[in-house]
């Protein structure tokens, strides 16, 4: 990824502050043409600045209250397609793999705790899974968040 300069940085604060915020209202904002602040985006986007454009949703209110980490250990060598598997699973929201005595973790949602259950025994019956570790989300104490890296972030010339 290309470095940021200053005015990359304020436009991604400003898209923090409003995920929402419009090309007209970014630019008013900062005080820069409509343009050049689309060209901007363009040029961020291109390079991977943006994750997604996915809205995020609601598990509870899809009726999958339920949210769990599935710590996962598998035999290394088949991770490929274990990987794919666990793509297969619709109770899998994301997975990670990690560096460590565990190899992946795994964030799923469920109904209750019997769907929990038969989510964790469907990911333990994958072959080459190896052990999982179950812990369940009690609450989101610190949500996903860029903004504190921002003041670090140094505009690069």
């Amino acid at each position: 990824m290309p470095a940021l300069d200053r005015i990359d940085i304020e436009l991604l604060r400003a898209l923090a502050d409003d995920h929402r915020a419009t090309v007209v209202a970014l630019a008013e904002r900062l005080q820069l043409s409509r343009n050049t602040v689309q060209a901007r985006l363009a040029r961020l986007d291109r390079t991977g600045a943006f994750l997604s454009y996915q809205r995020a949703l609601s598990t509870s209110a899809l009726g999958f209250p339920i949210e769990a980490y599935v710590s996962v250990t598998v035999r290394q060598h088949e991770l490929p397609r274990i990987r794919e598997q666990l793509a297969e699973v619709p109770e899998v929201l994301q997975a990670h793999g990690l560096a460590g005595s565990v190899d992946l973790l795994v964030r799923v949602a469920c109904r209750d705790a019997q769907h929990l259950f038969d989510t964790d025994a469907r990911i333990l019956a994958i072959s080459g899974v190896e052990r999982t570790e179950t812990s369940f989300v009690m609450d989101e104490v610190i949500p996903y968040r860029v903004t504190p890296l921002m003041a670090m972030a140094q505009p690069q010339r």
